[in-house]
């Protein structure tokens, strides 16, 4: 049996995030709103406007923007504070993975009272949750159709909330607002979403037909776009289908769930604070030489797909272009990790047995290492 679930609200319009009172119309009956974000993407003023929508039409509204990359336990329960303090009828997410993944969770743990431990793992999450909106502000991470959400919980370890409780009640999708990305942030968040794409596609335990007509559509989209989205921050139409296609790919991860690529990127970041999507640019290359023997066929269906080859070898040497070409770091060296880090990082990688199941060949803490000192 194959299952497929998505958030069933889906909205497209340029612009859209200046016009919030329209779009937030039928999700909750209440006037008070949290938008929950961080202070970069509030420095830049992307909610602004969106938020004098809300405000002139009798809405009010509470900005919580205290997300970090990587979010921690301890700012997620802040955030649900304020917010129930707040008294707030409905949540809107405003970001990228961080903030998207931030709301997710508050949104639950202010619309009931299940304590954050609890929710850790696979169908912990049981609700009810208040009404959520997300917009994302990157084309990458696919977390505004994803039933996950990942906190950093202690110094580094991070931990997986998968539950369809997590779902938003609707998605607005608004390409003006990835205009300014630079290109360092344009790359290594397009890779992210081609990385869920692929992982989806050759994901062993739950690939359905849904899930990789998705990625593959997600996959046709973003590698047309990332070059051109770099190379003309200006381009509209590129930045567009970046944003469609890592919705694409998120949808289609959030059901055939991501493997190793994520498992090895995770250390990356808890540990070293490398950004999610530079992480799994890091590694991509090498897991999937790793994985080429099980995964070929699968390799070779999608490059031939993207008209790139007719073989597994050729989709892996496409994505080095595609990193090649974007200049995106290619060795841990470049993002400050050493050697001695590699035994430390394996260790923790492999600990990530929601993903690693997923894996289409077994990876091994000997394979990890191999593949980190490859990278460096």
């Amino acid at each position: 049996m194959h299952a497929f679930k998505t958030v069933s609200d889906i909205r497209i319009e340029a612009g859209g995030a200046a016009r919030l009172d329209a779009h937030i119309a039928g999700l909750s009956d209440g006037k008070r709103i949290a938008i929950i974000t961080d202070k970069g993407v509030r420095a830049l003023g992307l909610i602004d406007a969106g938020s004098e929508s809300l405000r002139s039409a009798g809405y009010d509204v509470l900005v919580f923007d205290d997300v970090v990359p990587d979010p921690p336990e301890a700012a997620v329960i802040a955030g649900a504070k304020a917010v129930k303090d707040f008294r707030a009828d409905m949540i809107i997410g405003f970001g990228g993975g961080s903030p998207m993944d931030t709301a997710k969770v508050i949104a639950h743990l202010a619309g009931c009272n299940q304590l954050i431990e609890t929710l850790y793992g696979v169908g912990k999450a049981l609700g009810p949750a208040l009404p959520l909106l997300l917009i994302p502000t990157t084309s990458g991470t696919g977390s505004e159709v994803t039933n996950i959400a990942i906190i950093t919980t202690g110094e580094t370890d991070k931990k997986g909330i998968v539950s369809d409780s997590l779902y938003a009640k609707r998605v607005l999708l608004d390409p003006e607002l990835t205009r300014g990305l630079p290109a360092s942030i344009t790359a290594s968040t397009g890779i992210d979403a081609m990385v869920h794409a692929i992982e989806a596609y050759t994901s062993v335990r739950l690939k359905n037909p849904l899930s990789d007509a998705l990625a593959i559509t997600a996959l046709k989209k973003l590698r047309g776009a990332i070059v051109t989205a770099c190379d003309e921050p200006g381009n509209m139409a590129a930045r567009n289908d970046m944003l469609i296609g890592a919705m694409l790919a998120g949808q289609a991860f959030s059901n055939s769930p991501c493997a190793a690529v994520h498992a090895l990127a995770y250390p990356l970041g808890g540990f070293f604070h490398v950004p999610h999507g530079l992480s799994n640019a890091l590694v991509l290359t090498e897991v999937m030489k790793y994985n080429l023997p099980k995964a070929g066929d699968w390799y070779a269906e999608i490059a031939g797909e993207l008209g790139v080859g007719s073989t597994g070898a050729s989709l892996i040497d496409a994505m080095e272009d595609i990193k090649d070409r974007t200049r995106v770091p290619a060795t841990l060296r470049a993002v400050n990790i050493t050697r001695d880090a590699v035994p430390m990082m394996a260790k923790d990688a492999m600990t990530k047995e929601r993903l690693l199941i997923n894996n289409p060949r077994e990876m091994t803490y000997d394979a990890t290492v191999k593949i980190y000192e490859a990278i460096l």
